[in-house]
């Protein structure tokens, strides 16, 4: 597929997926899917980004995972959360 998009919106768009550590395809990819997905509920949503490694969900009962226990699941991460969360601030 080949789409026309003005700078502003691309530069947006690779600023996005660069902070995310993930593609600019993987990205759009996403939000279209999201866009055909009508009756894709909250819940499936998020059970399926969870699947796809792309989210971790805590479940509400018992304890919060410690830090140790963060520090794992989030291994291979990168920089990519610090990343996010300097660009949302407008840090870049």
């Amino acid at each position: 597929m080949i789409t026309r998009i003005d700078d502003e919106l691309h530069a947006r768009l690779k600023a996005l997926a660069e902070a995310q550590g993930r593609s600019m395809n993987d990205l759009v990819t996403e939000a279209l899917r999201g866009v055909v997905a009508k009756t894709e509920t909250a819940l499936e949503r998020r059970n399926r980004l969870v699947a796809e490694g792309k989210l971790i969900a805590f479940e509400p009962e018992g304890e919060a995972p410690g830090h140790d226990e963060l520090e794992k699941r989030s291994r291979g991460w990168g920089t990519a959360v610090s990343e996010a969360l300097d660009w949302t601030r407008g840090e870049w």
